[in-house]
């Protein structure tokens, strides 16, 4: 196999970029939803729950550029490889998402390139400050999408199992990654850096259920 050029890698990231962005995201393990029925709800009920679905759509845009970022910059092979199978496992998240938003008759964000684009350079800045912060940034990430799809979880419609069956795997594979994370060499980030993340999660999240 030969050695991928600068402009390859380049070329190999802009595609991942707009795969994400735009493509239909294909999953590799069946869909949690896949043997419930739907429930019937109000327009409003699903028109929240589709603004929900729009915010998990976009942390698993995010996670993409995040891991992508971070295995691009990595200096441990291993780390590389444990952040692209992470990143693998939360395509199947981004395809159970959109899949859900298709049958609430609901959109991914129109802002996703530029999500996509943030959560790529801080992936990458991450990693150039060394892998044990890296895997630090992905533990202190998936604990806060956790938190948030837990939320989630406690605002939807009672009777509403599609999405309620979606959003509890989501959580309890991104503990995991988190869990895998600090077991691999993982660096506890100060706090006024978690604040800060969570600062700017609440914000994209704002913005995300209307855009």
């Amino acid at each position: 196999m030969r050695k991928l050029s600068l402009l390859d890698r380049c070329l190999n990231q802009m595609d991942l970029a707009l795969r994400t962005c735009y493509a239909m995201p294909s999953g590799h393990q069946p869909n949690p939803a896949s043997t419930i029925e739907s429930a019937p709800m109000s327009d409003a009920e699903r028109k929240h729950v589709g603004s929900l679905m729009r915010i998990n759509h976009v942390g698993e845009v995010c996670a993409q550029a995040l891991y992508q970022g971070q295995a691009l910059c990595s200096r441990d092979p291993e780390v590389k490889a444990q952040l692209l199978a992470a990143s693998l496992e939360e395509t199947d998240h981004l395809a159970w998402c959109h899949e859900r938003l298709e049958e609430l008759n609901d959109r991914p964000s129109l802002l996703n390139p530029l999500w996509y684009s943030g959560a790529w350079l801080m992936g990458v800045g991450a990693a150039t400050l060394g892998d044990d912060w890296s895997l630090g940034f992905v533990h202190e990430t998936e604990r806060q999408v956790e938190s948030h799809l837990i939320d989630h979880l406690e605002q939807l419609p009672d009777g509403d199992e599609r999405t309620r069956a979606i959003v509890s795997q989501m959580a309890e594979d991104e503990a995991r990654h988190g869990a895998e994370a600090m077991a691999r060499g993982g660096r506890e980030l100060p706090d006024n850096i978690q604040t800060l993340m969570a600062s700017i999660a609440r914000l994209m999240k704002l913005i995300a259920y209307r855009i």
